[in-house]
């Protein structure tokens, strides 16, 4: 018996297929696809949850001097002249970060090397291109999704049918994180 289903793709195209439907899931909570499809997702979705409820309170706490830019009550820069150029003026800040241990870390990188990056694009259209954001899926994982799985011990998706889809009447699924 095979490890996994091959949905009638290449590996490439099989491989890109489950990184976006993952990433997915994961960002929106619940995807429509096939079941052959869902069953696939859910075995890797479930993994990383595994790995991110394992490792969500393995990071320390460390205090870091940084570099921060004055600025003025525009937002802007403030700049000074200092040897006939001009110079942005810095304050000392110290912040607290969390700061990985090695098995988090390890986690964190397997993690970013599987989902796609996400972008979230404002609805309206006036601003649609100033004001996209960066997600961070992998902070949300540990953040978000670790902390409401702690007491449980697996199953972490749900798998509903809704019936057969009417181009070519293949099963469809409601996969959801539960």
């Amino acid at each position: 018996m095979a490890k996994y289903r091959k949905l009638g793709r290449t590996s490439s195209q099989r491989k890109a297929l489950l990184r976006n439907q993952v990433t997915t899931l994961l960002y929106h909570g619940k995807i429509v696809t096939t079941e052959a499809k869902a069953k696939e997702i859910q075995k890797i979705v479930e993994g990383y949850i595994a790995l991110a409820v394992k490792e969500k309170d393995n990071f320390e706490m460390v205090k870091v001097t940084a570099k921060v830019p004055r600025k003025d009550k525009d937002g802007k820069r403030i700049k000074e002249e200092k040897d006939g150029k001009k110079v942005t003026v810095f304050d000392e800040v110290e912040k607290e970060i969390k700061k990985d241990l090695p098995s988090r870390l390890h986690a964190r990188r397997q993690m970013l090397k599987f989902f796609y990056p996400v972008t979230e694009v404002p609805t309206e259209i006036a601003g649609k291109k100033r004001n996209t954001k960066q997600i961070d899926l992998v902070a949300k994982m540990f953040d978000e999704i670790a902390p409401k799985y702690v007491d449980r011990k697996g199953g972490y998706t749900r798998i509903v049918k809704i019936g057969p889809r009417k181009g070519d009447a293949a099963m469809e699924v409601l996969i959801e994180l539960v």
